[in-house]
């Protein structure tokens, strides 16, 4: 492309926006096909191709309480900032100007991992992510040589997600139902309507070589521990402070907070088994199911998920920073997950995040199955679509 991204053969990319801001994260696409964005600064945009040549030329945005999450649900736009989740009544027009009505409130304030990501259901559910406000639980965060917290306290109102009734206004965290627990930090999240289940993938745990040295080199943190993908059960525990999932033993460990030393096991039986381990540190941002008749019929039903990027894998190159492909069939995986669009980071290697030239933040899909992708630098929107669907 003219962007120097990498797809499969028979697809494209064309931009449909140069760059709407730093900070683009979710995105929604109307039957209309106006396009939603959500900015981490407190702006939700709304992008409008009026004269049908495939790129924006209107765009209106207003200030409200949003900083990632963004789902369209019946005739509203659901969003959420780092406490509350909120919806507008849509119209003809690009954005209404009415005020918002407030769905679920009273979510921690926290530092770290403080957006409120969500997926809907069909059904009316509304699940969302509270991600933990530290690494790992320990006494001191990100302290080398600091224990965990036993049991650890930040698992009352955190590193879970609650289930709520999306049509109930003014709820609080506390009306929630949990629906799964141990889930560090999830972005990205999606119901996936063949399986009739939600999905995530989640954001593990960082720095196990600077805050344990006599168990893990530099080597072993730049690898080590998986990013998860994981189909959700309810009740389920996934694992965080207690363990990480190794990628390379596809074994889940006990963490070194809790005792654990590289190489001492989690109890069996207790904790999920990701569908699939990704590599260390690629930060998924937001996840898709392929439901669309643009694609070929091999990409029907299966996983996008944006890989916004490492920032920990030195003395590695930082990696991520792409979208890849996971085949899916009845909700279980059918083969390896693929590179699909590649490129974002511009020149390799990448030594740090900030030299990445753009960093993958969303993923929607419009009407006809074109998929579209915000990348949160410049906040450049791409959308892609397959030449034979066109």
């Amino acid at each position: 492309t003219e962007d120097g991204l990498t797809l499969p053969e028979g697809f494209t990319a064309r931009v449909f926006h140069p760059g709407v801001g730093k900070g683009a994260r979710h995105l929604a696409v109307r039957e209309n096909g106006d396009v939603l964005i959500a900015r981490q600064d407190g702006i939700l945009l709304a992008l409008r191709d009026s004269d049908g040549d495939g790129v924006s030329d209107r765009s209106l945005e207003r200030k409200v309480a949003i900083t990632s999450g963004l789902q369209l649900h019946g005739d509203h736009v659901y969003f959420s900032d780092n406490v509350s989740v909120s919806r507008l009544l849509l119209d003809d027009g690009m954005l209404p100007d009415t005020a918002p009505e407030i769905i679920v409130h009273d979510f921690p304030e926290q530092g770290p991992h403080a957006t409120k990501d969500f997926a809907i259901a069909p059904d009316g559910n509304l699940f969302v992510n509270v991600g933990a406000p530290s690494n790992a639980c320990q006494e001191a965060d990100r302290t080398p040589g600091s224990p965990g917290l036993q049991p650890c306290p930040q698992l009352g109102r955190h590193a879970a997600v609650w289930r709520f009734p999306a049509e109930q206004l003014a709820q609080k965290h506390s009306d929630g139902v949990r629906f799964v627990t141990g889930t560090r930090n999830i972005v990205a999240l999606e119901w996936n309507k063949q399986a009739e289940a939600l999905y995530f993938a989640i954001h593990g745990r960082d720095q196990l070589s600077f805050l344990w040295p006599e168990f893990y080199s530099d080597a072993d943190s730049a690898e080590k521990p998986a990013e998860e993908f994981h189909r959700a059960v309810a009740g389920a525990n996934y694992g965080w402070p207690y363990t990480y999932f190794d990628p390379a033993s596809s074994q889940r460990m006990l963490a070194p907070e809790y005792g654990g030393d590289g190489k001492t096991l989690a109890d069996s039986d207790v904790y999920q088994t990701p569908l699939h381990a990704y590599p260390a540190h690629w930060a998924p941002n937001d996840l898709v199911f392929y439901e669309g008749e643009n694609f070929p019929s091999r990409y029907q039903h299966g996983a996008f998920i944006a890989w916004r990027g490492s920032w920990n894998r030195s003395p590695q190159p930082q990696a991520g920073y792409r979208l890849t492909f996971q085949p899916i069939a009845d909700g279980v995986p059918t083969g390896e997950p693929e590179n699909f669009m590649t490129g974002f980071a511009g020149s390799e290697p990448v030594t740090r995040s900030t030299d990445a030239r753009y960093r993958p933040g969303g993923l929607a899909l419009d009407a006809s199955g074109r998929l579209y992708v915000t990348e949160t630098v410049t906040g450049r929107i791409w959308v892609v679509e397959h030449n034979a669907g066109i």
